[in-house]
């Protein structure tokens, strides 16, 4: 941090280093930070490595990862910005040595930081990485690895809470000073009749003059050494520790304006630097209603958190503002949840990390019963498996939860077994264990559980942020399921019109694929069709516009024409024309590409007509491949006079015909000339059976990626 002037950063170690293999399940998690408290980052103290978060993405990547400002960290992560909306500047880099990695580091300036970082700063972050990771492999060798700590040392309170006041001999009041200088200049602050205090980078007073103990109402020496939003309650909200927290980000002046009660309003500048705030405090005038209440200044809020007064929150515990920011950031994680498996590895790769749970079940109601969605951490799945179809009515707490809509928290397994003497006959290996009901528009949903490997003491602020956590799971597992059952419906329609299997034909290898897009309903119009006609056979592929249930159900309809006018003897042209004009007739507002031809086998000869749809690609026996460049007509559905001329060409044994549907090449930047180069190439290198052929083609089922297109595919071979 010195040596690139940041301001802030922490350090995270990789849990679980392995001397080599796959990333799945593996946790960053923080074992150091400075500049800033531990609270500002309270949501990324452990992460999961596939977060989508600056030092998670810099492990995954092997690279500096550079956030140059708000705009910039809103569009590429947005759950960090939602919780630190303020102008700073942030780089991520991975810590490797001998080709592993073993953690990641981040280091913030201020805004006024240029937009890019220099060759020096990369330079310096990369050597810091270099010896940090290289420590860290040496401790791995000898056998004593680092590995991150439940709770790494922050700042000693007694150094927050020397007093920095003038000893008694000088007659100040401001603690002891190092120096004559230092003795005159808190004597001269002492003087001021506004109040001045030093924050330290916890915000915590390290300094006090006595104009502020009066206009605080409250004795220095209670002040030094505490937060001032836990030191006095109605400073405990939490816009006032966000402009605290805006100061120390940004490194910029900031304020707020508080109401004392019963109605004295203070202002409040906060002055920042690396090693803390300092901070201004004035009288503020207010217009005083009636009943008392003030009306705020500038930045005014509201009178407190409903505190009691005197009352304090455990120095133990985050403030209230962390518990915000926790909810803010898994709030918006869960806005990205599509099906249920999303709701269920969103919550235990970014909820349970920062919770410090080990172990999830989510059980959803049907039908009077509990059912198994999904399940995180458990060896056994038989441990969850019993929950499966049990009644709502059984006395088990994940059923007892969702009935009372009444969260239930157990810090032990006496404190569990106290309650339901019978639920763990088979024990499951928990400590800790929180079952919260997810109710959402007053109906009960289902049940969260969430399992702790040790005892585990759920603080107050703790309990209220899984009570709220519950509702925000609550409503995206019900957006989750309903989505998934859309989807199955979808899916169903397109699996039915579909054709199950292409018929065998004899001198004719044929293979297909179909690959939904991965974005919207994942269904869409694409199809193809291979119909026997006696000595010869009809091939057909096309894209219905859309990507819905009508997009589906009209593909349908337009592969069912297809096969009736193949049926009554018509040409290849005849056919496009013939359902060009159903198309239109149909009065669906949708267009689509079609691709049909008439395969000759014993001639070796292919009839093509094409109707808006991509040139077709040849890979002839010697292994060239080229693009058909046929003739053809507009898109079918709009011109009812539209000609689609036919195309004549040899098709030998052994060439193989590609047809394909734009979702194939087009994407997002892509030029559709390279995309259909690069398509040419990989159908040149790709041998062995035609199956093979289409998989290197349309990559696995499972590819990895987005697909904004469905992808279908028909390949065709002679064999004699």
């Amino acid at each position: 941090m010195e040596e690139v002037h940041a301001h802030s950063g922490a350090l995270y170690l990789l849990s679980g280093v392995p001397a080599g293999g796959g990333e799945s399940g593996r946790m960053l998690e923080m074992a150091a930070k400075a500049g800033l408290p531990r609270s500002f980052s309270a949501p990324w103290e452990r992460v999961a490595l596939t977060a989508p978060i600056p030092v998670a993405e810099a492990v995954r990547e092997r690279r500096v990862v550079w956030v140059a400002g708000e705009e910039d960290m809103a569009h590429r992560y947005p759950r960090i910005a939602v919780v630190l909306p303020y102008p700073y500047r942030l780089a991520a880099a991975p810590l490797v040595s001998g080709g592993i990695v073993y953690g990641a580091l981040y280091v913030t300036w201020p805004a006024s930081h240029p937009s890019e970082l220099s060759a020096v700063e990369l330079t310096l972050i990369d050597a810091a990485c270099r010896r940090v990771a290289l420590g860290l492999r040496r401790a791995a060798e000898r056998g004593r690895p680092v590995v991150p700590e439940d709770h790494f040392p922050g700042p000693e309170p007694a150094a927050a809470s020397r007093a920095a006041r003038p000893d008694a001999e000088a007659g100040g009041t401001a603690g002891t000073a190092g120096t004559a200088g230092a003795v005159e200049a808190a004597r001269t602050v002492d003087r001021l009749p506004e109040g001045v205090c030093g924050l330290d980078v916890n915000g915590r007073v390290t300094y006090a003059n006595p104009a502020t103990g009066e206009l605080l109402g409250i004795e220095v020496s209670r002040l030094t050494g505490q937060q001032l939003w836990t030191a006095l309650p109605w400073l405990n909200d939490p816009v006032h520790e966000d402009r605290y927290r805006a100061a120390m980000l940004s490194q910029h002046t900031t304020s707020f304006s508080a109401l004392r009660p019963p109605r004295d309003w203070l202002s409040f500048r906060l002055h920042p630097g690396r090693d803390g705030v300092t901070v201004h405090i004035t009288a503020a005038r207010a217009r005083v209603t009636e009943n008392g209440t003030g009306t705020g200044i500038r930045n005014g809020t509201g009178t407190g958190n409903g505190n009691e007064p005197g009352t304090r929150p455990s120095a133990e515990h985050p403030p209230r503002l962390v518990t915000i920011s926790h909810i803010a950031n898994l709030a918006i994680a869960l806005t990205e949840a599509v099906g249920v498996s999303d709701v269920i590895g969103l919550v235990a790769d970014e909820i349970m990390p920062s919770l410090g749970g080990s172990a999830l079940v989510m059980l959803a109601a049907e039908n009077g019963r509990l059912r198994v969605l999904g399940h995180r951490g458990y060896r056994d799945p038989r441990i969850v498996e019993r929950f499966d179809g049990v009644p709502l009515t059984a006395q088990i707490p994940g059923a007892q939860s969702l009935m009372t809509g009444v969260p239930s928290f157990f810090e032990s397994r006496e404190q569990l077994e106290r309650v339901y003497p019978e639920r763990y006959a088979t024990p499951d290996g928990l400590a800790a264990w929180a079952f919260l009901p997810l109710i959402a528009s007053g109906r009960p949903v289902g049940t969260c559980v969430l399992g702790f490997a040790e005892e585990h003491r759920f603080s107050t602020d703790e309990r209220a942020v899984l009570t709220g956590l519950g509702g925000l799971i609550a409503q995206a597992l019900e957006r989750a399921r309903l989505y998934d059952t859309k989807h199955r419906l979808a899916h169903g329609l397109q699996s039915a019109l579909l054709p199950r299997t292409l018929p065998a034909l004899d001198g004719l290898e044929v293979a297909a694929r179909y690959r939904p897009a991965t974005q919207g309903m994942d269904i869409g119009g694409d199809f193809y069709d291979l119909i026997p006609t006696g000595r010869t056979a009809a091939a057909v592929i096309g894209d219905v516009q859309g990507h819905n249930v009508t997009a589906a159900a009209l593909m349908g309809q337009v592969r069912t024409a297809v096969r009736a006018y193949t049926a009554v003897g018509q040409s290849p042209g005849q056919v496009m024309e013939s359902t060009n004009r159903l198309l239109i007739e149909l009065d669906q507002d949708l267009l689509a590409s079609c691709a049909y031809l008439h395969l000759d086998l014993r001639a070796r000869r292919a009839h093509l007509a094409r109707a808006g749809h991509p040139q077709p690609l040849l890979r002839d026996p010697d292994g060239t491949v080229r693009v058909l460049d046929l003739a053809g007509g507009p898109l079918l559905g709009v011109d009812p006079t539209a000609d689609y001329p036919t195309t004549t060409m040899p098709l030998h044994p052994g060439s193989v015909l590609a047809l394909y549907t734009d979702g194939l090449i087009e994407a997002p930047g892509t030029d559709m000339d390279e995309a259909l180069a690069a398509l040419a190439r990989r159908l040149a290198a790709a041998t062995g059976p035609l199956e093979a052929v289409a998989d290197a083609l349309a990559g696995p089922d499972a590819a990895l990626g987005q697909r904004g297109d469905d992808i279908a595919l028909l390949l065709l071979r002679p064999t004699r």
